[in-house]
């Protein structure tokens, strides 16, 4: 396949790379190692990658958005995660909520929530799926079991629902100002028959944040628990029908599922691209017993492993985007991600495991492999190879 770009899409990447080496890179290991995980977060950050297209990336041009393609998606999330992964991926967080907004939404949504997205470079979004007892469950949920997954409870009253429970470890929880919210709706119904979509803006009545969980990586990364009291979300703001939820998602071939995974791919690939450069750099310049670390055979054959194990992760990235711009059904989007779970955290490694040997901790590398660690439970690593593996086996 040809993964040339055209001049769009290298001017986004450059564009994305400047940004990530100027501006991203500088800050990263200082917001790294803020104690409070609410301080970790920098809104300025935020505003000046979203003047630049950042944020809003991914919205059709006719709605005031970018509106670019898969591919460049890819390569632009690689360029900001070499930056630092968790600021890139607070951006990139946005993607697909925004564009299901223009997905799926009705008119009146969205002008209520597109409309000051794009206007405003604060406005971030988020998705509420995870609760106390519910995570894993919720994406391979046994039918027969009428209490599998989620429970944050959702009443109808009139023209509003009230909504009472939990959400925890929540993508932007803290900061964002609109959360799509999956809600149990049918208690009697199995999960992907029984819930329901809908916009809750952070100044909702009866909802407000909880803890930010402190996590060894992607500290920059806002990740809080959504407490709601008796709710009032109006009905206006529900999203596709009664009890829907699942059946809108599943029924997106190139939607927020599969975008999902492409984003956790081409992010892990942007560390596996800082992790390489770092080692590179080390054995060039480092001499041990007199030579350089480069002229070593074990130091060679680490390096050349990182490499290759980084470009195989490349090419199956840029293949499922391209599949996915030519609306090419596939499984690779999700194997994608899988082979990122392994690879991330092996370069990782391997970068650390050189520093080591020379030197007290490398700061970035301990970093890069503090972030990578994540893989193994974003989006239920091992549940997500079950769902490949079914539906490849028919």
């Amino acid at each position: 396949m040809d993964f040339s770009l055209n001049e769009e899409q290298r001017a986004w990447q450059e564009k994305a790379r400047k940004f990530a080496r100027e501006e991203i890179a500088p800050i990263s290991l200082k917001r790294d190692a803020i104690p409070d995980p609410r301080e970790t977060f920098d809104w300025e950050i935020i505003k000046k990658g979203s003047k630049l297209g950042f944020r809003t990336a991914v919205v059709a041009r006719e709605w005031g958005g970018h509106g670019i393609d898969f591919v460049t998606q890819a390569m632009v999330m690689a360029e900001l995660a070499k930056g630092d992964s968790a600021i890139a991926k607070t951006f990139t967080q946005c993607w697909k909520w925004s564009h299901l907004i223009a997905a799926v939404c009705s008119e009146s949504q969205k002008e209520r929530f597109l409309k000051p997205f794009l206007a405003d470079d604060t406005y971030v979004l988020g998705y509420g799926l995870t609760e106390p007892s519910a995570g894993s469950d919720n994406r391979l949920p046994p039918e027969e079991d009428l209490k599998a997954g989620l429970r944050l409870k959702g009443e109808r009253r009139g023209d509003e629902w009230i909504l009472n429970g939990d959400k925890v470890f929540i993508a932007n929880g803290s900061v964002a100002k609109l959360f799509f919210l999956t809600v149990r709706t049918n208690p009697n119904a199995p999960l992907r028959e029984g819930t329901t979509m809908f916009l809750v803006p952070n100044d909702t009545p009866g909802f407000r944040v909880g803890k930010v969980f402190n996590k060894s990586g992607w500290r920059f990364y806002q990740n809080a628990e959504l407490i709601f009291s008796d709710a009032r979300v109006p009905d206006d703001n529900r999203v596709g029908e009664i009890d829907g939820a699942f059946r809108r998602r599943g029924g997106d071939a190139t939607g927020d599922a599969l975008f999902g995974a492409l984003e956790l791919a081409a992010n892990a690939l942007g560390i596996c691209d800082a992790a390489l450069e770092e080692a590179l750099a080390l054995a060039r310049t480092r001499r041990e017993n007199g030579a350089l670390l480069k002229d070593q055979q074990i130091v060679q054959l680490k390096l050349g492993r990182m490499q290759m194990l980084t470009e195989a992760l490349r090419s199956l990235v840029l293949r499922a985007a391209s599949e996915m711009d030519r609306q090419i059904p596939s499984e690779n989007a999700g194997l994608a991600m899988n082979l990122a779970t392994d690879v991330v955290q092996e370069v990782t490694e391997l970068n650390l495991d050189l520093h080591d040997t020379v030197a007290p901790m490398d700061p970035l590398a301990d970093k890069l492999l503090r972030d990578s660690i994540i893989w193994s439970h974003l989006a239920g690593d091992t549940v997500q190879r079950l769902k490949v593996a079914r539906r490849i086996v028919g």
